[in-house]
């Protein structure tokens, strides 16, 4: 009975209490949760649990919540209790995956669509499980029928829903780059793209070295399109076939693109990477019967570590490295700076920045252009947090390569 009760719970409630994927629910680091306020003093902390090794995101849909982990021997997908942190189900999804430099176990972010959350292992396992219960309904081993290679920090990319597709990076060779799942297609196809509800191939495209972005789907010069940042290119897709739009070389000193695309409406794209080659920005448009991507501005003002930056209002807000920024996303100008977060991540809700510092302190500050007005700041982690914070229904959730937290951000308006 519960499982039924949460399945319709599920199917009826895309609300704004949801954070279902990776950078929330437009997948751009914005929340659409307004009237929040947030605690002068120390937040409630609402429960905290044990967890495992990795930097996997935490994605929240209807009062569960859903990230991954390592432990022992093994690779676990999890969901517990919004409310109250109790587990409710947990999956193994692969063996440990031990890379030591920067960290052990899984970096992806499940993704909910429905009734069914998508998790992609640190070494290749892709799983469709059953939200509720866990139960698989398929499964892909990315390396074994694409002949990917496992990237130096494990398979990092984010499942991205668009329409009837599940798009990620696959990292293959002959073709194999990007994998596309579709709803109800029962042929497969000699591409990698897969069937939403049996793994089905439908396209795959490109044959390049992938790195560590997820891709993001938007429409620019009225055509809807993918955008993919490899370790050597932004490459935009049609998501019908897998067809290449357009490409812009973009190649870093140690193949690392690790930021996503961040998408300026209405027909622009933002990335960055952590080396000299710091930041761009390239406007999409129509030139004879294709598109192209001429570049506006590059300048080295945002170099993106591991954090992806975030719109809002015009104004990229960002990590360059472990300097907290904010630059105008017209021209590329810097318009503050500061310190005091190390290489942290951010999400932006009712027009405030909620800061995680890689050292566990959890900050809130006004999201505005002028100069950076922090309104409270606070320890609530130890040890490495390379996760980006999550929000959903006035909750805050963080977690290092311990545990995972939850914390009532709601005030005294509760």
């Amino acid at each position: 009975m519960k499982n039924a009760i949460f399945t319709l719970l599920v199917v009826s409630s895309a609300h704004a209490g949801d954070w279902p994927q990776w950078l929330g629910p437009e997948r751009d680091g914005v929340s659409t949760e307004t009237g929040l306020h947030w605690p002068a003093s120390e937040p409630k902390v609402q429960w905290r649990i044990p967890l495992g090794h990795g930097f996997s995101g935490i994605s929240i849909a209807a009062g569960r919540v859903f990230t991954m982990f390592a432990t022992g021997g093994d690779e676990y997908a999890v969901c517990v209790s919004a409310q109250s942190g109790e587990e409710l189900w947990r999956v193994r999804t692969g063996p440990y995956y031990e890379e030591g430099q920067g960290g052990d176990g899984p970096r992806s972010t499940p993704t909910i669509d429905g009734t069914t959350v998508y998790v992609l292992g640190a070494t290749g396992k892709l799983f469709a499980l059953d939200a509720a219960s866990g139960k698989e309904i398929w499964s892909k081993d990315l390396v074994a029928e694409f002949a990917s290679e496992v990237p130096k920090w494990g398979f990092s990319t984010s499942p991205l829903v668009e329409g009837d597709l599940l798009l990620l990076e696959a990292g293959g060779v002959d073709g194999n780059f990007v994998v596309d799942l579709i709803i109800d297609r029962k042929t497969a196809v000699t591409a990698v793209a897969l069937d939403k509800r049996t793994g089905a191939t439908v396209w795959t495209a490109l044959n390049e070295k992938m790195s560590y972005s997820s891709p993001v789907a938007f429409t620019a010069a009225g055509v809807r399109q993918l955008a993919y940042f490899t370790a050597y290119a932004l490459t935009g897709l049609s998501p019908t076939d897998g067809s290449v739009l357009w490409q812009v070389p973009w190649k870093t000193r140690w193949d690392v693109s690790a930021a996503t695309p961040v998408f300026i409406a209405p027909d622009k794209l933002f990335i960055s990477t952590g080396d000299d080659s710091g930041g761009a920005v390239f406007r999409i448009a129509a030139e004879g019967d294709g598109l192209v991507a001429k570049q506006l501005w590059q300048n080295k003002k945002m170099k993106n570590h591991f954090g992806t930056s975030v719109l809002y209002d015009g104004h990229l807000y960002g990590f360059d490295k472990s300097i907290l920024k904010c630059l105008d996303a017209a021209t590329g100008a810097e318009q503050w700076k500061t310190r005091g977060y190390g290489k942290g991540t951010l999400i932006i809700a009712d027009g405030h920045l909620v800061i995680l510092g890689e050292e566990g302190q959890l900050g809130v500050a006004v999201a505005t252009p002028q100069s950076f007005v922090e309104k409270s700041k606070y320890p609530v982690l130890e040890g490495r947090c390379w996760t980006i914070p999550s929000l959903a229904d006035g909750r805050v959730y963080v977690r290092n390569e311990s545990e995972l937290v939850c914390l009532d951000m709601r005030g005294d308006a509760r």
